[in-house]
């Protein structure tokens, strides 16, 4: 053949699988919701009208597996969450839905794939759990698991990458507000570990939600709803089939609080305690879930309030407040830490009483941005520490051992 025939012919090819690339991943959104059919390769090559052997090897070039070892993928994952559900379906009824035929093959297929049958998927404790979110991570170590995959960082989740980086096998990346890494860095990974399921919180997209649920059955926890973690706990532990575990933690989390309450009701008295955030140049009032529940609530200590959240306070303004202790939440970045350290020298500062008094403790992002059972625990200890030098620490000691003994 002469060099230019066969140049043409090449960039001919080359044209026609440009052109065809796009009506791929159509091709695949229909296979997301058609999986339940009797799928074949001819019946997807004919709707991008090219030849079954053509479309077999663009196919695989293009998303880097066949398209019937995606459609396999896609039928796993969906009957892995048929069997992850309280009360899952008889067998045969979750092979028609995912499209097979009967039960018998449906349970040799979905063995060779996972390397379990599906009863023995259904009765499992389901270890290899990915947390998509760092807060998860805390809700599933309060489980007695330790996540295959979780974001970890040096900086932010400090707890966690020095506890549990040589537990969880498999590091995200944090996303957004931190911008470490992308969502689709994530869930690239995600998809290669195939995880038995996935609980994450539900700040994400309606497109990421099926992202992820596409790759394994998936929990999105509605922590965007005004619930406790002790719910949030309670929902995790349902889909897990972990719900001893969860009250076995809750038990133990009351007890160490109903003791610490005693302990701070003596030290402090009456004392009011104001919480005030150092955030690059500026100082605002601030609380959260995670401060209201440990401080307020189940220590029962004074709040002292500016009336507005996460609104600007001056020096002044504390002045005139007169509280008996600060909390000091200074950001983990130079700016804030820069300002914080200007902030001790100055005039302003040294006049409001609790300064004074020596009664001001500067407190981490980690855990006290963070809401979840361990980072609730943790903060726990830390007011302890701050406000009588005595730290329980009994969480942090069973948490990183295990499960938590009900009598603690």
């Amino acid at each position: 053949m002469k060099p230019g025939k066969s140049s043409a012919r090449i960039e001919g090819r080359g044209e026609r699988a440009a052109a065809t690339r796009p009506y791929l991943t159509d091709i695949r959104v229909y296979m997301d919701s058609h999986y339940h059919e009797q799928l074949t390769v001819r019946q997807l090559a004919e709707r991008v009208h090219v030849s079954p052997k053509y479309f077999v090897d663009l196919f695989k070039k293009t998303f880097g597996q066949s398209a019937m070892d995606y459609l396999t993928d896609l039928r796993i994952n969906r009957a892995k969450r048929y069997l992850s559900e309280p009360e899952p379906l008889l067998l045969r009824e979750i092979a028609q839905r995912v499209g097979y035929k009967d039960e018998y093959y449906f349970s040799r297929k979905f063995k060779k794939e996972v390397g379990m049958s599906p009863t023995e998927f259904a009765r499992s404790s389901k270890h290899r759990i990915a947390a998509w979110s760092p807060d998860m991570t805390g809700y599933l170590i309060a489980l007695g698991l330790t996540p295959l995959a979780a974001p970890l960082d040096p900086k932010w989740t400090a707890h966690y990458y020095y506890s549990y980086r040589k537990k969880i096998r498999y590091a995200l990346k944090l996303t957004d507000p931190y911008v470490t890494g992308t969502f689709e860095e994530n869930a690239d990974l995600m998809a290669r570990l195939r995880p038995d399921a996935v609980v994450a919180g539900d700040g994400l997209s309606d497109e990421q939600q099926d992202t992820i649920g596409k790759i394994a059955p998936a929990l999105f926890v509605p922590t965007s709803q005004e619930l406790g973690w002790r719910e949030y706990l309670r929902l995790i532990a349902v889909f897990l089939k972990r719900t001893d575990e969860a009250e076995q933690w809750i038990r133990g989390y009351d007890k160490l609080a109903d003791e610490a309450r005693i302990q701070s009701e003596a030290a402090l008295g009456d004392d009011g305690i104001l919480i005030v955030r150092l955030y690059g140049k500026g100082l605002y009032s601030y609380s959260n879930r995670g401060m209201e529940d440990v401080l307020f609530k189940d220590l029962n200590l004074r709040q002292v309030s500016s009336g507005k959240q996460s609104a600007p306070i001056r020096p002044e303004d504390i002045r005139a407040l007169d509280p008996s202790r600060i909390l000091v939440l200074v950001c983990p970045e130079s700016e804030s830490r820069a300002y914080w350290l200007a902030l001790q020298h100055s005039p302003e500062w040294k006049t409001i009483e609790a300064v004074r008094s020596g009664n001001i403790y500067p407190i981490s992002a980690d855990p006290w941005l963070e809401y979840s059972p361990v980072a609730v625990a943790r903060m726990l200890d830390e007011a302890m520490l701050l406000f009588t030098g005595k730290c329980p620490n009994a969480f942090l000691d069973h948490v990183h051992g295990g499960s938590l003994p009900a009598d603690l």
